[in-house]
């Protein structure tokens, strides 16, 4: 017994010592390696060629929105990446001489246990294609989906990216998309209230804000047409309130907003009408009553 043991422990020796292990070693490392190299080159030639491919039909006669092409391409890139991945794991795994067949066919019948429990899982994938396939919406269009509202930053086959504008970033199953308010298919329209105090002459002011609404498109290219003046809007407490709409290309209508209200604040105290402020009514008894502007209360 003792001398097979001293034989069994000499031949371990000799096999860890020997040159077949280490040239078996190396063989499987050199193998890995190259698996993992080839796999990064077949992803980066994949993400050119796609690229190129969308390049091509946009040049072409039967050329896709900005907005499907930006889409599908990073769509196919990731199904391309987890592909290339998979299949370098299998191959991983086969270098350690393990049997593959056995691994998947045991995976297959886990799959099919947990396939019941993974509804969601299939219902996010369906969904995603019938986003895609519907062109609900695409990365870089501004959305409100499920609370969320912001820029699409990635769709995928189970869950969707949204990123607000103040930089979060909202990760949304895409079974739990049921409701898409997308903001970024049509042209938009700014809408713009100017306030006119009572005492001001209001046709006088709408005749300025009309030479001004025909000069903006000179200076504003997202304008669609020259702003439309609505009239009177409402009749305030202490103002009379105009509206302006304008037209814009998708998602240009805050800009185009906040311009609006700039010009024709400017125009009106160039014109000299006047944008009314908050006034306090005063009563005596035994005077008539008299409005005191608030500015001049502490004086």
């Amino acid at each position: 017994m003792v001398d097979e043991a001293l034989i069994n422990v000499g031949e371990a020796i000799n096999y860890v010592t020997g040159p077949e292990l280490w040239e078996a070693i190396a063989r499987g490392a050199l193998k890995i390696v190259m698996i993992i190299i080839i796999s990064f080159l077949i992803i980066r030639v994949g993400r050119k060629l796609v690229s190129e491919f969308f390049a091509q039909r946009r040049q072409g006669p039967f050329s896709i929105t900005q907005r499907r092409e930006a889409t599908l391409k990073k769509l196919i890139i990731n199904t391309l990446s987890y592909i290339v991945y998979f299949s370098a794991f299998i191959m991983i795994l086969e270098t350690f001489t393990l049997d593959i067949g056995a691994l998947l066919a045991g995976a297959g019948i886990a799959g099919l246990a947990i396939g019941f429990g993974a509804q969601n899982l299939v219902r996010d994938i369906i969904s995603g294609f019938f986003i895609i396939f519907e062109d609900q919406f695409s990365v870089g269009d501004y959305v409100m989906v499920s609370g969320a509202e912001g820029f699409v930053e990635e769709i995928g086959l189970r869950t969707s990216k949204i990123k607000s504008w103040t930089g979060e970033i909202h990760i949304l199953p895409n079974g739990n998309i049921t409701q898409v308010t997308n903001y970024s298919i049509h042209n938009s329209i700014a809408v713009v209230d100017i306030n006119i105090a009572y005492e001001g002459d209001i046709d006088r002011a709408e005749k300025v804000i009309l030479e001004l609404l025909e000069e903006m498109p000179d200076r504003y290219e997202e304008l669609v047409a020259t702003p439309e003046l609505l009239g009177v809007q409402t009749l305030g407490n202490s103002e009379i309130v105009l509206r302006i709409i304008g037209e814009t290309y998708p998602m240009e209508h805050w800009a185009i907003g906040r311009a609006l209200r700039k010009e024709v604040k400017n125009r009106l105290d160039q014109e000299g009408i006047e944008i009314p402020f908050p006034r306090m009514v005063m009563y005596s008894r035994h005077e008539e009553p008299t409005t005191q502007d608030p500015r001049q209360s502490d004086e």
